[in-house]
């Protein structure tokens, strides 16, 4: 089964653009296991997004010592999978890691870079 890391982005894509995540993800990679890192939790608490903890409440949190974007780079190496972001920072960090990453392409669907395993 497929892993993969929602950054705090990732959980706002739903009500900004009116995707479904899980079925994106499920057409992009199959069924996979996703986490959220508890700096992501954080972050969200500290925007006041609502609707996206709501959302984060229904998956796993993965606990990191690190905040921000460290945080989300120490779960996928602790755990493996891919990131789901549109962070172009943490997008560039992650390829050069090798890390792959799922973004929102034409605001409309997710697209893969890299492979998952």
């Amino acid at each position: 089964m497929t892993t993969v890391i929602l950054d705090a982005n990732a959980l706002v894509m739903p009500f900004q653009f009116g995707i479904n995540l899980d079925r994106e993800l499920e057409r992009l990679v199959g069924n996979p296991e996703a986490y959220i890192p508890s700096s992501v939790m954080k972050e969200l608490k500290t925007l006041g997004r609502k609707d996206a903890l709501r959302l984060a409440s229904k998956y796993p949190v993965v606990e990191v010592v690190q905040g921000g974007d460290d945080g989300v780079i120490e779960a996928v190496e602790n755990i493996g999978g891919a990131v789901v972001t549109n962070d172009k920072k943490l997008k560039d960090r992650l390829r050069a890691k090798g890390i792959s990453v799922i973004f929102l392409r034409s605001r409309s669907h997710l697209e893969l870079i890299g492979e998952v395993l």
